[in-house]
C-alpha cells in the first residue's frame, strides 16, 4: 500500500491552469465517487482551494500515473497540457507534504491560518463521500495535530500576513487614507471576512457585501458596521466602490467587463481597485484593459505577501523540525500495521494450542485424574507446544550461521546476548 500527494499549487501553475482544474463544492463528491471507483485507488481525499488542488490517495500499487490521467480526464484537458505542473509525493514525502500544507508552510502567505480550516473541510466531505478510511484518517487527524501545536509553540501566527491582508496592505498603498473610500466586498466566506476584518482596522469608510445569498451577506456586513446586497444587485452600487475585493466559489466570473464600464463612466472615470482573490477567476481578466482600473490577482500578490512574510521565517524553521517528528511518529505507526496480521496470527495459533490442551487436561479430570495431575500435564504440554516450533528453528539458524536470526530473536524474546565466535 502507498500513500500519493498529486497536484498542482501557486508555486507550479499560473492561476489560468489552476482555474481549470479546480473541485468546486458542486462536484467534488463526485469526483471523489469517480476517483473512489479507479481500480488503484483505496482512499482518496482531495483538497481545492485558489491556490492548489491535490489529490491524497492510499493505493494499491506504486504507479500513480493513473492519478494524473483521471485528473485531466475528469476536467476534459489533454494529458500533457497538465502533466507539466503536476507534482508528486510518495510514502514518506506525501505525509510530510501534508502536514506542511496545513500548518501552511506551502501556502502563498508563509503560515496563513486559513488553510488549515480548507484542510479540515476537505477531510470532512471525503468522510462523508465514504472515501476515508484507516490511513488517510489517522493522516489527516495526524495533521491537524501538528497544525495545532506549531500555532501553540511557534510565532508563526503573530504577525497578519493572508492574501486578504496583503490586499488590503495593496489597497493602504493606493489610498493613504481608507476612511474616505468605500469597499465592495463579493461573497461572504472566510477570505472575505478577513478582508472586512483587516479594513475595518484600517479605518475603511464604508463596506458592503455582495453575495449570492443575502443571508450570509447580512450577518458579515452586520459585524463591520455595513451593509448587504445580494449578486443581481451589484450592478446599482459598483459605481460606490473605490475598492472591490473579490473570493467566491462561482465557476463563472460575476463581475464583468459591461458592468465596470458602466460604473467608470457614472464615477466620471474616478480609478477603482480590484482585487480578484477567487480561482477561478471572479472578475474577467478584460476588466483590466480599461483604463482608471487597477486589477490585481492572487498571483500579483506575491511581492507584497514577500515584504510580510519574513518575520515568519525563523519560526517556520521551528514548525520544520515539530513536523519532522511528526513525520517520524506517522511512518512508526505505519510500519507498526505491517506487525499487526503477524501479532494477531501468532495469538490465535497460541489460543488454540491452549484450548487444545486444556481439553485434554479437563478430559483427564473426567477420567479421575488429580488436579494436580492435569495441571502438571496442562503446564507441560502447552509449554512443549508453544515452544516447539520457536525452538526447532533457533536450532536450525545456528547450524546455517544465521546470527541475525539469533540475535532477532534475542532482541525479541529478551534473552541472553549470543556470541557469534563460539
Amino acid at each position: 500500500m502507498s500513500i500519493l500527494a498529486l497536484g498542482l499549487n501557486h508555486k507550479t501553475a499560473p492561476v489560468d491552469i489552476r482555474e481549470r482544474l479546480t473541485f468546486g463544492p458542486d462536484i467534488i463528491a463526485g469526483a471523489l465517487r469517480s476517483l473512489g471507483e479507479h481500480p488503484a485507488v483505496e482512499e482518496s481525499v482531495i483538497l481545492s482551494t485558489c491556490n492548489r488542488t491535490e489529490v491524497y490517495c492510499t493505493l494499491n500499487k506504486e504507479d500513480h500515473a493513473p492519478i494524473a490521467d483521471w485528473i485531466s480526464q475528469f476536467h476534459g484537458l489533454p494529458q500533457g497540457r497538465v502533466s507539466p505542473y503536476l507534482y508528486s509525493h510518495l510514502d514518506e514525502s506525501a505525509v510530510k507534504h501534508l502536514l506542511r500544507v496545513a500548518c501552511g508552510l506551502d501556502s502563498l502567505v508563509l503560515g496563513e491560518p486559513q488553510i488549515l480550516g480548507q484542510v479540515k473541510s476537505a477531510f470532512q466531505t471525503a468522510t462523508d463521500a465514504g472515501t476515508t478510511h484507516k490511513l488517510l484518517s489517522k493522516l489527516f487527524q495526524h495533521s491537524f495535530s501538528v497544525a495545532k501545536q506549531i500555532r501553540t509553540d511557534t510565532a508563526i501566527g503573530n504577525s497578519p500576513v493572508s492574501v486578504a491582508f496583503a490586499a488590503v496592505s495593496l489597497a493602504k498603498q493606493i489610498f493613504s487614507d481608507l476612511s474616505e473610500q468605500t469597499a465592495l466586498l463579493i461573497g461572504a466566506g472566510e477570505t472575505i471576512e478577513l478582508a472586512a476584518r483587516h479594513l475595518h482596522q484600517n479605518g475603511i469608510g464604508r463596506i458592503i457585501v455582495a453575495n449570492r445569498t443575502v443571508e450570509k451577506a447580512h450577518t458579515l456586513a452586520a459585524q463591520f458596521e455595513g451593509y448587504a446586497i445580494s449578486l443581481t444587485e451589484m450592478s446599482g452600487h459598483l459605481h460606490e466602490a473605490d475598492i472591490v475585493i473579490s473570493s467566491t466559489a462561482s465557476p463563472l466570473p460575476v463581475l464583468g467587463k459591461g458592468m465596470v464600464e458602466s460604473a467608470l463612466k457614472e464615477r466620471k472615470h474616478r480609478p477603482i481597485f480590484m482585487v480578484d482573490i477567487a480561482v477561478p477567476r471572479d472578475i474577467e481578466p478584460e476588466v483590466a484593459d480599461l483604463s482608471d482600473i487597477y486589477l490585481y490577482s492572487v498571483d500579483d500578490l506575491q511581492e507584497v505577501i514577500q515584504e510580510n512574510m519574513r518575520s515568519r521565517q525563523e519560526a517556520a524553521e521551528q514548525a520544520e523540525e515539530i513536523i519532522e517528528r511528526y513525520v517520524d511518529e506517522y511512518m512508526g505507526w505505519l510500519r507498526s500495521l505491517n506487525a499487526v496480521e503477524l501479532i494477531q496470527d501468532y495469538r490465535c495459533h497460541a489460543e488454540n494450542l491452549r484450548d487444545e490442551v486444556l481439553h485434554k487436561a479437563l478430559q483427564q479430570l473426567n477420567k479421575g485424574k488429580s488436579p494436580e495431575e492435569a495441571m502438571q500435564f496442562l503446564a507441560r504440554t502447552l509449554t512443549n507446544k508453544l515452544l516447539h516450533t520457536p525452538s526447532s528453528q533457533l536450532r536450525q539458524a545456528g547450524f546455517n550461521g544465521q546470527f541475525e536470526l539469533l540475535e532477532a530473536a534475542n532482541t525479541l524474546f529478551q534473552l541472553k546476548k549470543i556470541d557469534s565466535n563460539s
